[in-house]
């Protein structure tokens, strides 16, 4: 194993274990109440040997009728029952208080967890798999319940017997302290070297198929309309076997390490057993130890080998938890992207007028800005289409806007406040949005609704629903407005999808508005009846509609001619038509072209 691997894995396990310290002190009373309680318990088991030798001494001096030899056997006796009895309900302790402590903690860690991935960037979660995302959050805070275990339950009491016999015994006996000290030492530390070096690498391995085996059956699972569209499903199940089978080869390698490992640590137990049965022969042959030293001593070896026996296992297990929280713990450390801003306060949006002043934009891995000392105001109440080819520009506005990206340069204002230095909850709490391809949550159509506010009456979801033309076909549902309407939506048709995320932009009620073709997935009847309420929905407010069908924007106030992230052409419907050789133009007579060959061919 090289230098730097063993660097890599040193990191993985710092990492891991500081994450876990940090949770560990915000209950700080409980976890040195555990821990005190599991030192009490291990110092209790710790000094049971003393007293059962005492007690062979005393069996071994003569009769138990004779008072002198049954008083010291007695007393041995009552406190090796005391010591049991108080390790019990010690013991009892740790795992009442150990319960609560580690709940709390998979707790704080899901929800901090989840907190991070809600706010990370746009550009992340186009890039990440929902499926592997929750697949490292479930599996990294089920592992903290082991790795707790291992910590406070496991390794410290071992560590404890470990470093009290070695105490006990050598005070005795320095030649059997230092036996049993150096072999501990000798013991934990190749046991520590095998589990970093050689067996972690390839859990890591392991664990990044095992997430990626999670993120192919999510992947397909949630597109399954479409892979039973093209009749995909073996196709699908080809990818996934290829994936299951590339986990199937690293699992199988971190568990053959595993158990070459465990053989590796049943040899150097072998060894140490044989050293320290041996020098206590050594020591009764030299007449230094009595029968129930040699009592004591195997006693406290069978103990002191259970323990050893286990910290292989508490190395594996605290391996095995630190491979699974690794990916956890990498979200945490993770940067959120766009943050909001030391001391940021709420944004208030009255008017809704909107400022890009010199504002310059690029891309991450993209080589030019697409935006280049970019300027354009918009006047409270002003109804704007922004239309171009695709690429233009025209999405990235309406998300520069929502402050899904930060630009590189200049400003951009809301009624004169910088949307960089103001709370971004509070921002797009105030901008209302349907996008062309509506997301709705597996809840009920009343929760979908009101997902712009939350505290809405029925009475006022129901007005909504009823202004987006929606009203009809959810009371005509078995369960009407508490109908779920499954996984993102999925069992309702795209009109409807649609009609629901207009009726909640409706009943946000907010001042600045942007429609990314609301209307394109509904029927013709629809759409008139929907254009007319989006035509009541507009007056008074900003509205930003991205246009991809120029018939929807010809009655608005004004259009933006966006061409490689610059605004080009600028006007009405009427000034940028007689531009004879305007984009515009040329954009709008070739719809108008395709649609009446559409309708030739219909």
């Amino acid at each position: 194993m090289s230098r730097k691997k063993l660097d890599f894995r040193a990191d993985a396990f710092r990492d891991v274990l500081g994450y876990t310290f940090r949770h560990w002190a915000k209950q700080p009373m409980r976890a040195t109440a555990i821990a005190l309680t599991v030192l009490l318990t291990t110092l209790a088991e710790a000094f049971s040997p003393i007293f059962a030798g005492r007690l062979v001494d005393a069996v071994a001096a003569g009769s138990g009728t004779n008072e002198a030899n049954w008083q010291p056997a007695i007393m041995a006796f009552a406190v090796m029952v005391t010591l049991f009895l108080a390790s019990v309900v010690l013991r009892q302790l740790v795992f009442l208080n150990l319960i609560g402590f580690t709940l709390r903690m998979m707790k704080d860690v899901i929800a901090d967890a989840f907190h991070r991935v809600q706010r990370f960037s746009t550009d992340w979660h186009a890039n990440s798999f929902a499926g592997s995302t929750v697949r490292k959050i479930t599996r990294g805070s089920g592992a903290l319940d082991l790795l707790n275990d291992t910590l406070l339950i496991a390794l410290w009491p071992s560590i404890v017997m470990l470093v009290g016999a070695t105490v006990i015994l050598g005070s005795v006996w320095p030649v059997m302290g230092l036996v049993v000290g150096l072999g501990s030492l000798i013991y934990v530390g190749l046991t520590l070297w095998m589990q970093v070096g050689f067996v972690a690498p390839a859990g890591t391995l392991a664990n990044a198929w095992d997430t990626r085996m999670g993120g192919a059956l999510a992947d397909a699972v949630s597109c399954n309309s479409v892979v039973k569209a093209f009749g995909a499903e073996t196709r699908e199940e080809a990818i996934l076997e290829r994936v299951v089978g590339k986990w199937r080869k690293r699992t199988r390698r971190l568990w053959q390490r595993g158990t070459l490992s465990g053989g590796a640590h049943g040899l150097m137990l072998g060894i140490m057993q044989a050293t320290i049965l041996g020098t206590a022969l050594v020591l009764w042959r030299q007449g230094l130890a009595t029968p129930g030293d040699i009592t004591f001593v195997l006693t406290m070896f069978f103990v002191l080998q259970g323990h050893l026996r286990d910290v292989a296992q508490h190395i594996r297990n605290l391996q095995r938890s630190v491979n699974d929280m690794e990916e956890l713990v990498a979200l945490d450390s993770q940067k959120l992207g766009i943050e909001d801003k030391p001391g940021a306060l709420p944004i208030r949006i009255t008017d809704g007028a909107i400022a890009f002043d010199h504002v310059t934009f690029q891309y991450g891995s993209h080589p030019t800005p697409l935006y280049r000392d970019f300027s354009v105001r918009i006047a409270p109440g002003e109804r704007v289409g922004l239309v171009g080819h695709s690429g233009s520009g025209k999405t990235t506005f309406v998300k520069l806007i929502q402050r899904l990206y930060d630009v590189n340069d200049g400003t951009i204002t809301i009624d004169g406040q910088d949307i960089s230095k103001v709370q971004q909850s509070s921002l797009r709490g105030q901008v209302a949005i349907v996008q062309q391809e509506p997301i709705l949550f597996h809840r009920t159509l009343a929760e979908n609704i009101a997902y712009a506010r939350p505290g809405a009456s029925r009475a006022e979801i129901e007005q909504a629903a009823m202004q987006a033309n929606a009203h009809h076909f959810i009371v005509d549902l078995p369960k009407g407005y508490e109908t779920l309407v499954g996984e993102r939506g999925v069992k309702l048709s795209g009109g409807e999808r649609q009609r629901i995320a207009i009726a909640r932009a409706f009943l946000a009620d907010a001042r600045v508005l942007i429609l990314d073709e609301a209307t394109s997935s509904l029927d013709s009847e629809s759409e008139v009846q929907i254009q007319q309420a989006m035509e009541r929905l507009m007056v008074g407010r900003t509205t930003l509609v991205i246009a991809h069908r120029l018939s929807t924007v010809r009655a608005l106030d004004r259009l933006l001619v966006f061409d490689h992230g610059r605004i080009v052409e600028e006007g009405d419907h009427a000034s940028l038509i007689g531009l004879k050789d305007g984009i515009y133009r040329r954009l709008f007579e070739r719809q108008a072209l395709e649609l009446t060959k559409g309708l030739q061919i219909a």
